[in-house]
């Protein structure tokens, strides 16, 4: 085939075929096709699109490029769950443990921070010793023997994936809809799941920031979920304000076990539910949405789900004595109040920002080479329609520079609004496809 003319169609609004597909991927992946010729077609892709069959081509190519794991029969209770990226979005580490002690089988592949988001594999690191690095035999054995585990794509899974990835970074091809589903979709379907729910942020703090923008993407992901085979389902959820009550990663896993331990905020309770039972429908351990809510709580209240979760931390080579025992928790140096120069009511976050200031922290990447400092971050204690009194306590802020601190809650004001007219609470689950 004729790499020069596979470009040239594609660039003319012209359909490709699935040997045309197959041969640019594979040929990329071998080297035979250079960075600046894949480019050429991420962009002609980016600016003309593709219909359903090139879509599910492209990302079974993807997928085939790299290894793949199979599960023995019957298949329906391996589901997984992604997220599209938010603010303090931790309900995968909650979620994993929950689903399992159902009894479905949770292969989880996870990534680290993007932009302003939070990585689910930072967060699981900053437990001492945490594995995220399984081999595949190690990651398929745990999923059978523990019911959960979480790990990140290697060189094997998907190799076309982070190849093509990297170049979308760096020529403006991130934002398509059909990249978009062929590198989330090929990298999850190597891990060897049957269902997938997705979690699909909407608002000021995720990459969708309408929700017909989410919307679109939720549709797109539906579709060509089922056209390669599998059951796949969405949730639209608010991120117009940080999820939960902590940003950063040492923050959001203590959270996450006084969540396991019977206390949490609201709104990361009914999203981690509402998926929950959307995962347990699609492993037909529950047939409908409010039986699913109710084994779930149950799994909760008796203490399943700790142990789950203790279970596979344990077998990650994860220790958790030093944060079950609070005064052993190493936190960061200086921990700064942030107080509300007004009363009134807290009217919005600039959620976006606020990820951003806790990379200024040290708690995430401007480069992939950047260290992380798992302590740093924000506790905040009120949320969109509280009430808000002079002086009173909005936020901690986790630092290790106490100027960097105070420049930081300078920067809180900016970005924290407060009127005297109390808003609308933001509706969390904002749409619910399948």
């Amino acid at each position: 085939m004729n790499t020069v003319e596979i470009i040239a169609r594609k660039r003319d609004g012209i359909s490709l075929s699935k040997s045309e597909i197959e041969f640019f991927v594979n040929s990329y992946v071998k080297g035979s096709i250079k960075d600046y010729q894949m480019a050429s077609l991420l962009m002609a892709i980016y600016l003309n699109g593709m219909n359903d069959d090139e879509t599910v081509w492209l990302t079974e190519a993807m997928l085939d490029s790299g290894e793949k794991i199979v599960f023995p029969k019957p298949d329906d209770i391996y589901v997984d769950k992604h997220s599209t990226g938010g603010v303090g979005d931790k309900v995968s580490l909650i979620l994993a443990p929950l689903v399992a002690s159902c009894g479905v089988r949770v292969p989880m592949l996870s990534g680290r921070g993007l932009g302003h988001t939070g990585g689910t594999l930072d967060k699981l690191e900053s437990i001492p010793g945490f594995r995220t690095n399984l081999a595949w035999d190690e990651f398929k054995n745990g999923v059978e023997q523990i019911g959960c585990v979480v790990i990140g794509q290697t060189e094997n899974i998907a190799p076309a994936d982070r190849l093509m990835y990297a170049l979308r970074d760096v020529t403006a091809t991130v934002e398509s809809i059909p990249l978009i589903c062929g590198s989330i979709l090929s990298k999850k379907f190597a891990a060897g799941p049957r269902g997938l729910v997705f979690d699909i942020k909407c608002g000021n703090g995720a990459f969708m920031k309408d929700i017909d923008s989410a919307k679109n993407l939720a549709e797109n992901l539906i579709r060509i979920g089922k056209l390669m085979g599998k059951n796949v389902r969405a949730l639209i959820t608010d991120m117009n304000q940080p999820m939960g009550s902590t940003v950063g990663n040492l923050l959001e896993v203590l959270e996450c076990i006084e969540f396991l331990n019977g206390s949490w905020q609201e709104d990361l309770y009914n999203v981690t539910m509402e998926l929950g039972a959307e995962m347990l429908m699609l492993a037909g351990v529950k047939s409908g949405h409010d039986q699913g809510l109710e084994l779930l709580k149950s799994k909760l209240e008796d203490g399943s789900v700790l142990r789950k979760f203790q279970e596979m931390v344990e077998y990650q080579n994860g220790d958790l004595s030093r944060l079950l025992e609070t005064e052993k928790v190493l936190r960061s140096r200086y921990i700064v109040q942030h107080k509300a120069k007004q009363g009134g009511y807290l009217r919005a976050y600039c959620t976006y920002e606020i990820g951003r200031l806790v990379i200024e922290l040290g708690g995430g990447r401007i480069t992939k080479e950047d260290v992380i400092d798992h302590s740093v971050g924000f506790k905040f204690f009120k949320k969109i329609a509280d009430e808000v009194s002079t002086g009173e306590i909005i936020a901690e802020i986790h630092a290790q520079d106490k100027g960097l601190a105070n420049d930081i809650d300078e920067k809180l004001y900016r970005n924290i609004e407060i009127s005297e007219d109390r808003p609308a609470i933001p509706e969390l689950i904002k749409e619910r496809l399948d």
